[in-house]
């Protein structure tokens, strides 16, 4: 059994040796305390690129330097520190008594539900969307010439093929990505007519004729097409869960002001 203890403080001990990057004098500096000041970056020191590890071991031990040059200084006995110390006391306090009144409001899924339905035209209801490529040229005969060429295609070549061409014919500047538009875009997001003309389009189905706009003549080639609905309930209950807290706070802070005594100068 003692084998046994004394083997898992040898492994341990040797972890934390490796734990620690830096010793400045006499404090350690680990890999924990560095991991600490990365988390709001989301990232860790093992991750970092190498060039920026030494950067921000640095950093840290410049950082432990002042400290102690701080603590040993005497600035803990002034009326500086102590009213800074007070103030920040202060501004603890509240926060941690702000997450504490946020948590005790308890929000039941039947609550969050409500809202939803209530509140589902206006703030979960999602438009449909496409997603495309297109060939921008500037006269309508370039466009009829490139329509011609990619109707004979067949299905399984179309994409590639249309690609090919934008990257070769189209003026935009997807052109470069074969006429690719990237993300998924709504109705409104694109110029009448072009959204008029993709929108009336099926999933692997390129304009038969040129869509005209300000910017020239396109063939548009939809790639994708989802139908508008409602953002599904359970993926957003959450999110519901956190606001509904939120107003339960605010609805608190409202009443204490009420029964404060407030005297405006």
């Amino acid at each position: 059994m003692k084998k046994i203890i004394l083997g898992s403080l040898f492994v341990a001990s040797s972890l934390f040796a490796g734990d620690v990057l830096a010793v400045v004098n006499g404090e350690k500096v680990t890999k924990s305390e560095i991991n600490e000041v990365l988390k709001a970056q989301n990232i860790t020191y093992d991750k970092l690129p190498a060039q920026y590890k030494k950067k921000v071991l640095d950093d840290i031990i410049t950082n432990a330097l002042m400290i102690q040059k701080a603590e040993n200084s005497g600035v803990e006995n002034t009326r500086a520190y102590k009213e800074e110390l007070n103030k920040l006391k202060k501004q603890l306090a509240l926060r941690v008594f702000l997450k504490q009144k946020i948590n005790s409001f308890k929000i039941s899924d039947a609550e969050a539900r409500n809202f939803y339905n209530k509140n589902k035209e206006i703030m979960f209801k999602e438009p449909a969307q496409v997603k495309a490529r297109h060939i921008l040229v500037k006269t309508k005969s370039e466009a009829e010439k490139l329509i011609n060429e990619l109707r004979h295609i067949p299905q399984y070549k179309l994409d590639a093929k249309f690609a090919e061409l934008a990257k070769k014919y189209s003026t935009g500047p997807s052109a470069k990505d074969g006429g690719a538009l990237g993300s998924w875009f709504g109705y409104k997001q694109m110029v009448p007519a072009f959204s008029k003309a993709a929108f009336a389009l099926k999933k692997g189905q390129i304009t038969l004729t040129p869509v005209h706009t300000r910017f020239g003549w396109h063939i548009i080639y939809l790639q994708d097409k989802k139908a508008g609905g409602y953002v599904p309930f359970n993926k957003i209950k959450n999110r519901i869960k956190q606001q509904l807290q939120l107003q339960k706070l605010q609805a608190y802070i409202k009443n204490i002001k009420a029964k404060a005594n407030i005297q405006y100068k």
